[in-house]
């Protein structure tokens, strides 16, 4: 019974320790730099996400380890989708040129994550409310933003169409 007890102990310090080294690889991904004359800070992330490919590859690998560590840490299956919902925005956003780029620079996923985490933290009940909600919101953000690149993409398609044949036809 006392082992059990030792156990949970180092178990808890164990976990303890990786939220820590997460909250520096998430200040290091999302808010290691600062502009100058602004309170607008920025990190690693959206460096790595100027290399295509880099920055998608370094943001899984992070993310798996917040979401290690959520489960680590026993958060319910909402805070760990709602999480995994904040990875998909950024990677599905961070697909498309140029806007991606931007969007690495504002979204920050690995700091809400973090925040997901140390806000159920310290109240389960309402984070986790919060976090169903999300369950629904995030879904239907990416059917959003999927049939709106659908859209802009067959209007791309529509005007190059019209203007190969507007310009064979002359």
């Amino acid at each position: 019974m006392d082992d059990r007890v030792q156990d949970n102990g180092e178990r808890e310090a164990r976990e303890r320790r990786h939220l820590d080294r997460l909250r520096a690889i998430a200040r290091l991904f999302d808010q290691a730099f600062a502009v100058p004359g602004t309170s607008w800070r920025f990190g690693i992330d959206a460096l790595f996400g100027l290399v295509p490919g880099l920055g998608d590859v370094a943001g899984a690998l992070v993310a798996i380890y917040a979401l290690r560590v959520a489960r680590g840490l026993r958060a319910p299956a909402s805070i760990q989708l709602h999480m995994l919902g904040n990875v998909a925005i950024d990677a599905l956003v961070g697909t498309i040129p140029l806007l991606g780029d931007l969007f690495d620079f504002v979204f920050k996923a690995q700091t809400r994550n973090l925040a997901l985490l140390e806000n159920w933290l310290q109240s389960p009940q309402a984070t986790q409310r919060r976090s169903r909600r999300g369950l629904i919101v995030v879904p239907l953000a990416v059917l959003l933003l999927f049939i709106g690149l659908t859209v802009v993409g067959l209007w791309i398609l529509y005007l190059v169409i019209h203007w190969l044949f507007t310009a064979a036809a002359a």
